[in-house]
């Protein structure tokens, strides 16, 4: 017997006597549970009992009532003369004042000390209980409880006019006024009607080359993220409840094009637009997928370039009437919910390339190139800083996109157009293809893509990667040209990893170093004349020095020897590189571009020089 109770089940003085000696353990007056008994199961057990003991006058109320227990998390809620609480352990027992004409019934239980019989709210009464002001007799019934309730009533009383009529009687009877009105209320709403519905609330469906892959909700509060059930590679985590998956995050507009969408938050920028980059369409309705071209390479850049310029026709956006600026005529096209959305802050435009060489806005045809245009003020030659780059790392050794510098209409400086690497070439490549940059990776806002160092990103690669030696030297070399060509804006999302999976396949088949882009000198710009490093290495962003590269190159796990012919390699690649480096003629043409161009050469000249070992030519 786990439960002693003095009068019932043991007499005072033999219960004093084994509470003496330790055989049992009192917890409150006349009530005692053994010494060696599991006490905190055995009063929840017989709670109900043991009220009953205390309270003798008093009635099971509230939720209690229904459950005939005390509910889950070990509240008793009685009903009787006085309000007080009494605390056993894990049991609470709540007791309110009773009303003066309480209905009660009688209920039976049991436990292993035999049946109890004892009194409850009758039905009637319990469903007044439930809409008591300020209760926490009220609070403790579930609406799955009130609903079962209601039920019972009108099953009893035959509508729900006669429940409501029978409620009243007794709320009268006890001035329950406040508590009548709600349960009539309760009792004749409409079956079925509609809960009033946050108009704020979303609910999207997010695609991956046209598949489903998961729902993302905003109830006006936070963000939900739901995978879809499916057999294919997870692309997205949502790893912080409450807040939106960094890797959707990364794919919303930032800088100029959020100025011109003018989106107050995620939420707005969401609900406009459909397709993203990395292959991903965040859609309301499923049949909106189906009106979404797929964004399939069919015509290569290279098919309409030669030495570095467009040979194809540019039928984007100009300057227009003198009162537009190309700012404006270029915003135009986002206005459509169809037209992709880029992130980064650099002006740019999703733009599609033609099997006859149009280049023209990817409004309705499938997002294939990149359209980058001259900057703001002092930033005119943005277009060919980036192009001057580009070259230099494709003749270090890095997998770099195709890009052309187009002769723009209206007299306007040239424009670079970059080909897209995360997107199948051609209809038989059946591959799925995603972008995913160090900002998802580290799972960081966008806000903080300036807070990542090397060796952080080294640490996230290593584990993700198919063949993370290579990627760890690819991240190394990186660092390194980034410092010699003073590329201030190499930032956690101009950093990326490409993921790739096979048909069918249930993982990412290869999770790979992304190639280079928006690589910049940033120093050639007046504004930015100063510009350091945007991610840390070994502590420091300036006034780096080849000791600082080969502890990098320790820290992240890479041999000297493998550190020293990375350095080697990259400083005589874009030296030579740099003597033969030209922009194309009608490039040239545009006062400040071979001025431009000598100050990347002298910068890049002189950082391979102090980077190269000491004593050699």
């Amino acid at each position: 017997m786990a439960i002693h109770l003095v009068g019932e089940t043991i007499d005072a003085k033999r219960a004093h006597h084994r509470a003496q000696s330790g055989d049992l353990i009192p917890l409150v007056r006349g009530v005692y549970v053994d010494h060696d008994g599991d006490a905190e199961t055995a009063i929840l057990a017989h709670a109900v009992r043991i009220a009953h003991y205390l309270y003798p006058n008093a009635y099971l109320s509230s939720a209690s009532a229904v459950l005939l227990a005390p509910t889950p998390d070990g509240r008793l809620f009685i009903s009787g003369r006085r309000n007080q609480r009494t605390r056993l352990r894990a049991l609470e027992i709540i007791q309110n004042e009773a009303p003066a004409h309480p209905s009660t019934a009688i209920a039976v239980i049991g436990d292993d000390l035999g049946e109890l019989r004892i009194a409850a709210s009758s039905p009637r009464q319990r469903f007044l209980e439930a809409f008591r002001l300020r209760s926490e007799h009220a609070s403790a019934i579930t609406a799955e409880m009130r609903a079962q309730m209601a039920a019972r009533l009108v099953a009893e009383h035959g509508t729900p006019q006669a429940a409501a009529d029978a409620v009243w009687a007794l709320a009268r009877e006890n001035e329950w006024y406040r508590e009548g009105e709600g349960a009539e209320r309760f009792l004749l709403a409409k079956p079925g009607g509609a809960a009033p519905v946050n108009k704020a609330a979303l609910n999207l469906l997010v695609a991956w080359h046209g598949d489903l892959v998961g729902r993302l909700t905003h109830d006006g509060f936070e963000w939900r993220w739901k995978p879809e059930r499916r057999t294919g590679p997870a692309l997205i985590r949502g790893t912080t409840p409450g807040k939106l998956p960094a890797f959707i995050e990364s794919l919303l507009p930032e800088g100029w094009l959020a100025q011109v969408l003018h989106e107050r938050d995620e939420r707005d920028a969401l609900r406009r637009g459909r397709r993203y980059m990395s292959n991903i369409a965040i859609v309301e309705d499923r049949d909106q997928l189906a009106t979404l071209p797929a964004d399939v390479l069919s015509t290569p850049l290279s098919s309409f370039a030669a030495d570095g310029r467009f040979t194809g026709v540019y039928a984007g956006p100009g300057r227009g009437e003198i009162e537009d600026t190309f700012e404006q005529n270029l915003a135009r096209i986002f206005a459509r919910s169809e037209t992709p959305r880029l992130s980064g802050v650099q002006i740019k435009a999703p733009m599609s390339l033609t099997k006859d060489g149009s280049l023209v806005p990817a409004i309705d045809q499938p997002f294939t190139h990149i359209l980058k245009p001259t900057g703001a003020a002092g930033f005119d030659m943005l277009p060919i800083v980036e192009w001057l780059c580009l070259e230099l790392g494709r003749a270090a050794g890095f997998e770099t996109p195709d890009a052309a510098l187009i002769a723009m209409p209206d007299g306007m400086p040239p424009s670079l157009v970059v080909e897209r690497f995360d997107i199948r070439r051609g209809p038989h490549d059946l591959r799925r293809l995603a972008m995913e940059d160090f900002c998802s990776v580290l799972d960081l806002p966008t806000s903080a893509k300036y807070d990542g160092t090397i060796e952080r990103m080294a640490r996230a690669l290593r584990p993700l990667s198919t063949d993370p030696a290579a990627d760890l030297n690819i991240l190394f070399r990186r660092a390194v040209f980034a410092w010699l060509i003073a590329d201030g804006d190499m930032h956690l999302k101009n950093l990326a990893v490409l993921k790739t999976a096979d048909v069918g396949a249930k993982t990412f088949t290869t999770v790979r170093f992304a190639p280079l882009y928006d690589a910049v000198t940033t120093r050639v710009f007046p504004s930015l004349a100063g510009d350091r490093m945007a991610l840390k290495l070994n502590g420091k962003d300036d006034r780096l020095t080849r000791q600082d590269f080969l502890r990098l190159a320790r820290t992240i796990g890479l041999t000297v020897e493998d550190a020293e012919a990375a350095l080697e390699a990259l400083t005589t690649r874009i030296t030579e590189r740099l003597v033969t480096l030209q922009l194309p003629a009608f490039a040239v043409e545009f006062a400040d571009a071979k001025a431009v161009r000598d100050k990347v050469e002298a910068i890049a000249t002189a950082r391979c020089l102090a980077l190269r070992r000491r004593g050699q030519p």
